[in-house]
């Protein structure tokens, strides 16, 4: 089985001011919706995760756990993924597994992977998806907003 990268970008979050701590912003009413129907998009693709892995902030956190909520995969946090997560973190995390794995962070870093990975220029939007498949010349699959995994998880 070839490797798959699945990259979903955390829900919308709070607004970010100079009184907040970054990474304690938490998910709008919006960006749990978000979250929630990327799950049940997942689950209805029947996808099976080796594992999923979540930045440490609060937003990424939430969004993998509503995410995972639909499907049978534990969230592990991953600090790297916090800022500056880049493609050899990506390989790393990925090396480390058989199938499919699910990591939930930011932008700018994961459209970076992406073009880094394939050459493929993409604007993950806050609660989209972009797969890679992972092989000697990865390629970008997939590339999903909001609102298509949305109308997936009715």
């Amino acid at each position: 089985m070839a490797k798959h990268l699945w990259l979903l970008r955390h829900g919308e979050a709070v607004s970010h001011d100079a009184r907040s701590e970054d990474g304690k912003r938490e998910l709008t009413p919006k960006g749990e919706q978000q979250a929630t129907a990327a799950g049940r998009a997942l689950a209805g693709m029947g996808v099976e995760f080796d594992a999923c892995y979540a930045s440490p902030k609060l937003r990424a956190r939430d969004t993998a756990r509503l995410a995972v909520a639909s499907l049978d995969v534990e969230v592990v946090e991953v600090k790297a993924m916090a800022g500056e997560f880049a493609r050899a973190d990506a390989a790393e995390l990925l090396g480390a597994h058989r199938g499919h794995v699910l990591v939930v962070g930011h932008e700018p870093d994961f459209s970076q992977i992406v073009y880094d990975m394939t050459g493929a220029r993409v604007d993950l939007k806050k609660g989209g998806l972009a797969v890679v498949k992972a092989t000697s010349s990865p390629e970008l699959i997939l590339l999903l907003r909001p609102a298509e995994l949305a109308a997936m998880a009715r």
